[in-house]
């Protein structure tokens, strides 16, 4: 790929597995964010488009396209993807995220006052995030599923009571960019998950486990923003006519 400054960021993040690391350490967001050009990327993360740039192409040497097992495959199986790993990492993470952060903000909470409003903040995204997955494997994902069954000919489907799977699909959106607002600001309020000299090792955890938990949010939003959404138009478009 050759890559400008003008390149889109989710363009970018589906390039190659290389280059959504090379984002994420720079903290620029290319999921919810992916929108923007690496310009506009590079000057709200306040980080050097020259050199991201030049990381970008000598990483784009030696990798191969990040997603591509995705593009092609049945919508189930990405579906059932999202469900079974990020779905599930997220639940299986809230309440042990939860626990550490309660644990330190008491020991440290006097020394370190940001402890108690990054416990807050993530307690707000836990519930942001525990309510928009059951939406997406109630409504959104079944749908998807039986459209894809119906368009190949292996049943019929109902008219959906949302009229069309563009307004699940954008109220799914604004969803994945308060939830990745909230952690935007836990990374600022962590100094980019970088625990201070005193911090013991579940302080330490703690950090390691949030930043965790941001790059998972980030794969699981690029796959849904970036992958997913785009083929269940396009194929619902088709389907529909």
């Amino acid at each position: 790929m050759n890559y400008t400054a003008e390149t889109r960021v989710n363009e970018i993040a589906l390039s190659n597995p290389g280059a959504r690391h090379i984002l994420e350490d720079a903290g620029i967001d290319y999921c919810c964010g992916g929108g923007k050009s690496l310009e506009e990327a590079c000057l709200k993360a306040n980080v050097s488009a020259e050199q991201l740039l030049w990381q970008l192409r000598q990483n784009a040497e030696k990798s191969s396209p990040e997603g591509s097992e995705w593009q092609n495959a049945p919508l189930a199986d990405l579906t059932k993807h999202i469900r079974e790993q990020h779905h599930q990492y997220v639940r299986n993470s809230i309440p042990r995220l939860r626990a550490l952060l309660a644990r330190i903000r008491e020991k440290h909470g006097e020394r370190h006052r940001e402890l108690g409003e990054i416990e807050k903040l993530f307690g707000d995204v836990a519930r942001e995030m525990l309510m928009h997955m059951q939406k997406e494997e109630q409504i959104l994902f079944p749908f998807i599923d039986a459209l894809e069954r119906s368009a190949s000919g292996k049943g019929t489907i109902e008219p959906p009571f949302f009229q069309t799977v563009k307004n699940p699909i954008y109220s799914m959106m604004k969803e994945h960019d308060s939830a990745g607002e909230v952690v935007r600001q836990i990374r600022a309020l962590s100094a980019g998950y970088r625990p201070p000299d005193d911090a013991c090792t579940s302080y330490q955890a703690t950090y390691q486990g949030l930043e965790e938990f941001e790059r998972d949010l980030h794969l699981h939003v690029h796959l849904e923003n970036n992958i997913l959404s785009p083929r269940v138009v396009e194929l619902e478009k088709t389907f529909v006519g």
